[in-house]
């Protein structure tokens, strides 16, 4: 039977996994992604995530420098790097930001620099709400497991 803390943190996990969801923050694929974490590979689904993260976040700067520098015209770059954040983005299960990296792709297609500042602020926004969010799911996965392994003494 398990504990009631461990009952109430996989309760709020599945209640935050339903929002987010809910929201098109994520789709199957995350769940697909869950699917591969086992036993022997406990913290699998965390470390991809956060692999993802380290490198998202260099993909971020780099879309900001490019489009901060005032003599920015090469668009063929934004779009290397939005369909790299695009590719990783999917893979991991992150909808609407794929969603975003669409929108600012066809923005870079057309070189609206305008249009490319605004979908890279919404990029950041998605970025840093799914990496909360996803954040706070790990950290009650984390309690929930922490709750599992403690045993109380029988009470005779």
């Amino acid at each position: 039977m398990l504990g009631l803390g461990e009952d109430r943190l996989r309760a709020d996990m599945n209640r935050l996994l339903a929002l987010l969801f809910h929201q098109g923050v994520l789709d199957e694929q995350f769940l697909q992604l869950q699917q591969l974490q086992d036993e022997s590979s406990p913290n699998f689904v965390s470390e991809v995530v956060n692999i993802y993260f380290h490198e998202s976040e260099k993909l971020l700067r780099n879309l900001r420098t490019l489009l901060m520098d005032k003599e920015f015209s090469d668009y063929k770059k934004i779009g290397i790097h939005l369909n790299q954040m695009m590719g990783s983005s999917s893979s991991i299960g992150a909808k609407r930001l794929t969603n975003v990296c669409v929108a600012f792709r066809a923005a870079s297609q057309i070189n609206n620099r305008s249009g490319c500042l605004r979908a890279l602020e919404l990029l950041e926004h998605e970025y840093c709400y799914l990496k909360n969010k996803l954040h706070e799911l790990f950290q009650l996965e984390q309690q929930r497991i922490l709750a599992a392994g403690v045993r109380y003494p029988r009470q005779m």
